[in-house]
């Protein structure tokens, strides 16, 4: 690998694919004050999340956390990274805590921050180093060494995420796709495999996946395989279009 990698579709972690499908883009708990926002700008939180003009003893972490992957799924990454930072501030449990610092992370790589990115990663992972969220944050922290330039320690990460959660597909992905650079094909095919057994399945996996194939001399498989992950990139594009 070079230190000025080429642009990889990476997985961001567990459930980033389609980002932030499943939270509610609108919490209650933050409904906008017709007295204070005006209401047709219904994103104007930064006024309303201001220290200034919140008691931090009724503060809902949780709250804070989802205004945050609003900002994510709106494509406001530098609100998001504020919005998350303090609800960090506000958490009270470490599962809060740990989610928040990943999602921020998430904020800081979108933006190309990614030593920023890396530190919340570590701090994420510094909280509890076998959770759930550890897990996507080890993950998440390979595919910052990389775009950062540090690409041996992304493989060590990238199979810390899989020691913690062996169910993890995308975790699975990404160590392929590191041994795939290393041209450890056949121990990449084994964890691209395994990726798409837990169910993770993209046109990006399919395209290592061929990579692979076609370097341990399996040329016919490696054709097919390319043809399927075109296939399913024309599909997902012409969804877009629809």
């Amino acid at each position: 690998m070079t230190d000025d990698p080429p642009d990889h579709e990476f997985s961001e972690g567990q459930g980033f694919e389609d980002p932030y499908d499943a939270f509610d883009l609108e919490p209650s708990d933050l409904a906008v004050d017709p007295d204070t926002v005006d209401p047709v700008d219904s994103h104007a939180l930064p006024d309303i999340l201001d220290e200034a003009n919140l008691n931090t003893e009724s503060v809902d972490a949780e709250t804070v956390l989802d205004v945050g992957l609003e900002y994510i799924r709106l494509n406001r990454h530098e609100q998001a990274t504020e919005t998350l930072e303090r609800a960090g501030q506000f958490a009270e449990d470490e599962r809060t805590e740990q989610e928040t610092w990943v999602n921020k992370g998430v904020a800081h790589a979108e933006l190309e921050e990614y030593d920023a990115a890396i530190g919340a990663y570590k701090e994420a992972i510094d909280i509890d180093g076998d959770s759930e969220h550890a897990a996507t944050a080890e993950t998440n922290l390979a595919y910052a060494l990389w775009e950062f330039g540090r690409t041996e320690q992304a493989l060590e990460h990238a199979e810390r995420a899989v020691e913690i959660d062996p169910r993890f597909g995308e975790a699975w992905y990404n160590r392929g796709f590191f041994l795939n650079e290393r041209g450890l094909a056949e121990d990449a095919l084994n964890a691209f495999d395994n990726a798409v057994r837990l169910g993770y399945r993209s046109a990006d996996l399919l395209e290592e996946k061929a990579v692979a194939l076609e370097r341990m001399g399996e040329d016919e498989r490696a054709e097919e395989v390319a043809e399927e992950a075109e296939a399913m990139r024309d599909e997902r594009e012409q969804e877009l279009l629809e």
